[in-house]
């Protein structure tokens, strides 16, 4: 367990850090977003040729062999006659994601996703055919085409198979056009919101008092997330570029949060913890077999036996002592005394736990 002690000031020390940073003022542009301004998710079903036989098998994806006779009639290839021939495996029905940005215009390039939908188990090397993308309210705002790009690597044998990353899914980088704006005048706004992204009543009067000390009196923090903005007789795109560069400090909820999963721990700077004692320690017994060889001296009649030796360790931790901390120690107290404990980070999750429960941490366990 020597290796727990070096880990446990490390992460103090990481902690320290991560705690001086979050006293630092940050930008208003870093914390809030400007209402309205926002990205808008695209989606589309399409068709990926030039696999190399990793495809769709046509007799089991249905919708991959309707999806191919409709492209070849567009295209005036009649093939409804011969249904039963096609079995082509170099095409998979794809399903496309993409994110329209704010403020995108007609012509722009967006990245595009592509998800395999029937049971292609590889991508690599296809090309997607002309897909329409369409947003919530079932107009086409993009439209992608492109040959693709997995990143991924897979390999198949008698023994075994190795993959690295998922060779069903791909990207297409600049893969769409945009086709239709969404209308949005920023400049012609006067009665505008920011929204926090960390609600929190304090930082958002402290976000209010920043922007009335530098533009005049034009915010009111209405509620923890909202901040709004009267910017009646002032240009509205001078007034929000000045306005998303002050900085204010934020401030948060003392909260602890704890992954079971992975054992890692992040505290909050506000954590505080009520006088409390702590010890920690268990019983480890190490047994170890090592089986030796007897021989027997020369023409003695005797035979060569194998004599166990065995090894007890016991270690009770006895160097661990009853630690006490005082009322209203900070985080960093915290910590360095939990170092002093020794304590590792699986242990660190059952005593803050159990801190929790005697009433002493003053701060939400959130526990994942």
């Amino acid at each position: 367990m020597k290796f727990v002690r070096p880990f446990m000031f490390a992460l103090a020390g990481w902690l320290t850090v991560a705690c001086g940073a979050g006293q630092a003022q940050v930008r208003i542009k870093d914390i809030a977003d400007l209402e309205g301004v926002r990205q808008n998710q695209l989606i589309g079903y399409g068709l990926v040729v030039g696999l190399n036989g990793t495809g769709d098998k046509l007799d089991s994806a249905v919708f991959t062999k309707e999806s191919l006779i409709g492209m070849l009639e567009r295209l005036g290839v009649n093939t409804r006659d011969q249904v039963t021939k096609l079995s082509t495996k170099n095409i998979a029905a794809v399903m496309v994601t993409a994110e329209l940005p704010a403020f995108a215009r007609g012509g722009s390039r967006i990245d595009v996703s592509i998800s395999a939908l029937g049971d292609a188990n590889n991508l690599t090397g296809g090309t997607l055919l002309v897909t329409p993308l369409l947003a919530a309210d079932g107009e086409v705002y993009a439209v992608a085409q492109g040959a693709l790009s997995t990143g991924a690597i897979a390999a198949r044998g008698a023994a075994g198979s190795v993959t690295r990353g998922v060779p069903t899914s791909g990207r297409i980088a600049n893969g769409g056009t945009v086709e239709r704006e969404i209308p949005f005048r920023l400049d012609k706004g006067t009665g505008m919101r920011l929204g926090l992204r960390n609600p929190d009543l304090t930082t958002a009067r402290r976000i209010a008092a920043a922007i009335n000390t530098a533009v005049g009196p034009v915010a009111k923090a209405t509620d923890p997330r909202t901040v709004v903005l009267d910017l009646s007789g002032r240009d509205p795109i001078d007034a929000l570029a000045i306005i998303e560069n002050l900085r204010v400090q934020p401030d948060s909820a003392a909260i602890v949060v704890i992954e079971e999963a992975s054992g890692t721990i992040v505290m909050g700077d506000n954590v505080r913890i009520s006088t409390v004692a702590i010890a920690q320690g268990n019983l480890t017994i190490r047994v170890t077999e090592t089986p030796e060889v007897s021989q027997p001296g020369p023409l003695s009649g005797g035979s060569t036996v194998v004599v166990p030796r065995t090894n007890i360790q016991i270690d009770d931790q006895h160097d661990r002592k009853l630690g006490v901390l005082a009322s209203g120690v900070t985080l960093r107290d915290l910590v360095a005394s939990l170092n002093a404990l020794g304590v590792g980070p699986r242990d660190l999750i059952s005593i803050l736990q159990a801190i929790k429960a005697a009433g002493a941490l003053q701060a939400d366990l959130v526990v994942r």
